[in-house]
């Protein structure tokens, strides 16, 4: 069972209740309070279930139909129904997730629970809202199924999340940064510091860089980085695109793991 790790934090005892009312005693199977994410386990004994599958959170849209079912204010088994309002939020709910926005109503009482496409599929899994009154206004963001899925088959396989480590110190590209550097605008994560042992100083990477791109992708905001990197898997090759005295270079770095 997948759930948030706020929603189990500090549990003597974890019970799954099923919609017949039926309950198990579950064990924490591992958590990840930097994604928010929780993994429990239990025996159904001689219960048939049905399981949920995943979906893919790539092909979502804005204006895609989803469907919430929670526990909201203790209601159990609620249905809500709205539609992606943006992909890809920014929460300041820490660097490693992005973040679905939904208008289908989410309250206290619907973390952890599945957020489906029309397909039935979970794409994603709802953790939280913005609300002046601590009520649903609309604003509803769920874990998109693809950064789960991973995060959930590390926490089953080794009991943490295993995440990949550049070893560099970033801030945000300003425009002053940005014109002192002769970059043309402000997209990328300047390298304030390295980590004497960290990969990329092992590299090449300096202080004073750019990072551009990651594995090809656009670093467009400092925040990007941490992300991209975290995804990707210990041991292998990056390639980092950096902006150092005015022309790009690329660099290979294999990338350690990410300190706990």
């Amino acid at each position: 069972v997948v759930t948030n790790n706020h929603v189990i934090e500090g549990a003597d005892e974890i019970t799954i209740i099923m919609a017949d009312q039926t309950e198990f005693t579950a064990q924490l199977l591992g958590r990840d309070p930097k994604a928010d994410l929780a993994v429990l386990k239990f025996d159904p004994k001689d219960k048939d279930l049905l399981v949920a599958s995943w979906g893919n959170s790539d092909l979502l849209r804005v204006g895609d139909w989803t469907i919430a079912i929670g526990n909201p204010l203790g209601l159990g088994g609620t249905v809500t129904a709205g539609i992606v309002s943006a992909i890809s939020r920014d929460i300041g709910g820490g660097p490693y997730v992005k973040f679905i926005q939904t208008d289908a109503s989410i309250n206290r009482g619907n973390s952890g629970g599945p957020l489906f496409n029309i397909q039935g599929e979970i794409i994603g899994i709802n953790t939280a809202i913005i609300s002046q009154t601590g009520g649903s206004v609309g604003l509803g963001f769920a874990i998109p199924s693809n950064s789960a899925k991973k995060i959930v088959s590390q926490l089953i396989e080794f009991g943490r999340t295993k995440r990949g480590w550049l070893g560099v110190e970033i801030t945000t590209v300003t425009k002053d940064i940005a014109e002192s550097l002769g970059l043309p605008d402000t997209r990328g994560a300047f390298v304030s510091s390295l980590n004497l042992e960290g990969p990329s100083k092992k590299a090449g990477i300096q202080a004073g860089d750019i990072i551009l791109k990651f594995n090809n992708i656009d670093v467009n905001r400092m925040i990007d980085l941490p992300r991209l990197v975290g995804e990707s898997d210990i041991g292998s090759l990056a390639k980092v695109e950096v902006w150092r005295k005015n022309e790009i270079l690329a660099i290979e770095v294999k990338l350690g793991e990410l300190p706990e």
